[in-house]
């Protein structure tokens, strides 16, 4: 088989299957497992393909067909400009999410001690000290070992000291004088998760559920969260595009001040945040 025949057949199995970006994802795949970029496989189309590389890159997209996310397979997603190593134990970082990081960046003075909750892969957390280096001081906290070992390895290869906790939201945080909190919790309706596609239904549950309306974890952040802010202190809450006014109120009903949002580049509500009075 030649090159060129070996792409228009998986092409044209990932169009059948309807995999979203199934060409991008193709030429993903076969620049990582197979070392031939797209314009290498352009220009020499005519080349007969090994029957090695061929089924290697075979299993990958039988995969992807399967649903199970290009990230996946190659355990590898940028965000804000870093490499970030993933897998079936963290949610996948996501542009809409740098807006988060974004915002923490113009509110963090150095000094700083940042919490980061439900870590997940790290990104936010990494991302900020990156930034920062050892002006400011950064915790991530996640309920899932599999999870932290994926952020302290992503710290590790970043080159930077994040202190990640294991811990059941608040439970095991001893500190109380944090100047910023940030969390992108999950925030998907339980009943929503089974009609999504099945990439992100093939991503850590727990990282989605947020219970019948979704708010479950933003109640406990915004409720719990005000005994480890100094005062004064700021939080930051990515929300899903449907949920600004919920958590709006939430903030409202716990005294926080200087409630604001902001969109993302879709124009979707993005984040919420507050300042505890």
């Amino acid at each position: 088989m030649k090159i060129n025949e070996m792409t228009n057949f998986f092409l044209k199995k990932l169009n059948d299957a309807k995999i979203e970006d199934g060409r991008n994802n193709y030429f993903i795949l076969t620049k990582k497992f197979l070392n031939y970029s797209k314009e290498y496989m352009l220009i020499h189309g005519d080349e007969d393909i090994d029957q090695e590389k061929f089924e290697k890159l075979e299993l990958c997209i039988n995969k992807l067909v399967e649903g199970i996310p290009v990230q996946y397979l190659t355990n590898e997603q940028e965000f804000y400009g870093i490499k970030f190593y993933v897998n079936e134990n963290v949610l996948i970082p996501q542009p809409d999410t740098e807006l988060l990081v974004e915002e923490a960046i113009n509110i963090i003075k150095d000094g700083d001690k940042i919490l980061d909750l439900c870590t997940g892969s790290g990104a936010i957390a990494i991302s900020l000290k990156k930034k920062f280096a050892d002006k400011i001081d950064v915790i991530g906290t996640d309920i899932s070992k599999e999870a932290l070992r994926v952020a302290k390895m992503n710290a590790d290869t970043n080159g930077v000291f994040v202190e990640f906790v294991e811990s059941n939201m608040f439970d095991k945080i001893v500190e109380n004088d944090f100047d910023l909190i940030v969390s992108n919790p999950p925030y998907i309706e339980t009943n929503v998760i089974k009609t999504l596609s099945k990439e992100v239904q093939n991503e850590p549950h727990i990282a989605l559920d947020g219970g019948a309306d979704g708010l479950d974890f933003y109640r406990i952040i915004v409720k719990e969260g005000k005994s480890y802010l100094k005062h004064g202190g700021y939080l930051i809450l990515e929300i899903g595009f449907n949920q600004r006014d919920e958590v709006i109120n939430l903030l409202k009903e716990n005294d926080y001040l200087d409630i604001y949002s902001k969109k993302d580049y879709s124009g979707n509500d993005r984040i919420v945040v507050g300042r505890r009075r």
